[in-house]
Parts: C-alpha cells; sequence; structure tokens
C-alpha cells in the first residue's frame, strides 16, 4: 500500500515546550519508531508541519539588527524544510538500516491572485497572551488573531495547486525510497509574466498539499496524524462524540474550527471526494491501527474499511 502521512507541527514541537533543536530533535526521534514501523510494511512519504519553527525564525530575523530587511517567508519555509528534513532523515535513517531515505526541500505552486493574500488566516510562530500579541504586531507590522484563549502571528495561506518536483518525488518512491517532502505545505512560489518561479510571502496549509500530493502520487491512504484519537462531533458540547467511520458527505454537513480541525477534515474530504481512497485523521502512535481500521477517524466513499464497492 502506498501511504502519505501528514505530521502536526505538534509531533515536533508540543505546546510550552523549548524551542531548542536538543528538544525538537529529541521529539522528532520519538515519532519515528512509528514512521518506521510503517515504512516497513508500506511504500511511505511523510510531510511535516513548521509552524512553530518558521515562526520563530521570523521573530529572529525581524528583530536581527544587522539585517536591513527580514528573511522572507519563502525563504524561511525552505529553511524549516531542511531542518526538519535533516532531523526525520537521519533519524529514519538510523532506524532503517540499508533503506534509503530522501529528505527533499520542495515547492508549491499558487496562483498569485490567491484572494488569501487580501486576508491572512495561517497561524505561524509562538502563542502570546493578547497584549504581549498586539505590541508585536505594532513593532514588525504583523497581523495577530485569536488562536484559542491565545494571539498568534496570521500570514496569507493560498491554495496549493502543485508540488513543483511531484514527478521525481512519484520516481523516488517507485524506487522503494522513502520520501521526507513537501514540509509545511511546501515553499510558495507564483509563475512570473515569463513562467519563471519566484517565492511569494506566505504559508500553504500543510494537509491540503499533502492532500493533492497524495492524489498526485496515487496513494492508496492519506493519514493526517496528530495528538486527538478521533476527530470530535459537537466538540465542546455536551452532546460530543467520537466519529470513528464517516464519508465526505457527512463531515462537510458538520461544523469544525477554520483555524485547527476545520483544514484538516476539508483535506481528507477533498482527498477521498476525488480519488474513491481512505484518508484519516488520528493519533501518530496509532497508525498501524488506523489502517487497520479500529482507529482514528476514517474516511472512505462508504464509511467501510477496508473499501467495499460503492457501485
Amino acid at each position: 500500500m502506498r501511504v502519505i502521512v501528514a505530521l502536526g507541527g505538534n509531533a515536533l514541537l508540543r505546546r510550552g515546550q523549548s524551542m531548542d533543536a536538543h528538544t525538537q530533535m529529541g521529539n522528532v526521534r520519538g515519532v519515528v519508531k512509528t514512521l518506521a514501523d510503517l515504512a516497513r510494511k508500506h511504500e511511505l512519504i511523510i510531510t511535516h508541519g513548521n509552524g512553530p519553527q518558521v515562526g520563530m525564525l521570523a521573530l529572529e530575523s525581524a528583530s536581527d539588527p544587522s539585517l536591513d530587511r527580514p528573511y522572507p517567508f519563502d525563504t524561511l519555509g525552505a529553511q524549516t524544510q531542511g531542518m526538519i528534513g535533516y532531523w526525520m532523515l537521519q533519524a529514519l535513517q538510523n532506524a532503517l538500516p540499508g533503506r534509503q531515505v530522501l529528505a527533499m526541500v520542495t515547492q508549491t505552486l499558487v496562483s498569485a491572485v490567491d484572494p488569501a493574500f487580501d486576508d491572512p488566516t495561517k497561524f505561524v510562530g509562538q502563542v502570546y497572551e493578547r497584549e504581549k500579541a498586539e505590541k508585536l504586531a505594532a513593532e514588525y507590522g504583523w497581523t495577530v488573531k485569536p488562536d484559542g484563549p491565545h494571539w498568534r502571528r496570521v500570514v496569507p495561506s493560498p491554495a496549493p495547486q502543485r508540488v513543483v518536483e511531484t514527478r521525481l518525488i512519484r520516481r523516488m518512491v517507485r524506487e522503494g525510497v522513502v520520501v521526507i517532502c513537501a514540509g509545511g505545505g511546501g515553499i510558495p512560489v507564483v509563475r512570473d509574466e515569463q513562467g519563471r518561479l519566484a517565492g511569494v510571502e506566505a504559508v500553504i496549509d500543510k494537509d491540503l498539499t499533502a492532500s493533492m500530493l497524495a492524489e498526485a502520487l496515487d496513494c492508496d491512504a492519506f493519514l493526517i496524524l496528530t495528538d486527538v484519537p478521533r476527530v470530535m462531533r459537537d466538540f465542546g458540547t455536551p452532546r460530543q462524540s467520537e466519529i470513528a467511520h464517516t464519508t465526505p458527505y457527512e463531515l462537510r454537513a458538520m461544523s469544525f474550527p477554520a483555524g485547527s480541525m476545520g483544514p484538516k477534515v476539508d483535506a481528507v474530504c477533498r482527498f477521498v471526494e476525488t480519488t474513491g481512497d481512505m484518508a484519516a485523521i488520528g493519533r501518530l502512535d496509532q497508525a498501524e491501527r488506523i489502517l487497520g481500521g479500529d482507529a482514528g477517524t476514517i474516511v472512505t466513499p462508504n464509511a467501510r474499511w477496508p473499501l467495499t464497492s460503492t457501485l
């Protein structure tokens, strides 16, 4: 089975933890056992979040007196792809001796006229109390919005159109390589009037990029692995309950928070609607059980897994 995994940012940095490299590398080593187990049984593509890391680098860049201007977000995305990709690459190589593993810095094409550039919504960086967030916004020209009980910086999040290096990724997967790619949704790029690629100031939703890439690579399953066991129906109310097996039709009739579960639900629905295959949201340490059908929220055209004919 060909499986693509989208790791939530909490797999690399849990709320309240230090941002130092030693802590983050330790977290990566902790998640690699599950990824290695998947790679032994399946063709595996791994994508990952980078929100905390890219936000930290953006703050450092904005406050560095030696710079005439801060590093742009496309460059910061490339930096975090390389950094996190290196940590995951090395940990997987140590866990899978003799298996080829590749970490790629990849670009994701977006539209230069995407309306998201006029309405920043993507959370990046650390959480702050409102007063601190507004002070930083005034100092650095940020846009900040509430994220639950806290406040965070937001940047444009245009819709992904294609991972530029898709053909190369497909070739590597066919040769049995475990590929780490599209970190943080990929480096956002547009085509200029001459058709050349150029980076833009944005952060792409990693789950939407992973969903699009899963379709392009003919994946059999798309897993969003985070720290929640299942999607919750009527979350935060006395009626809340776990959703085990469902369909895109049922999920789209429900309401989910735009800043957290909403994009994940949209991503899995898009994949299942387009391909007719399986997608799921669940906990990282339950990945094998999710593929077995007894953990996570599993989304298929007919709410059954393994799939049965819908004809």
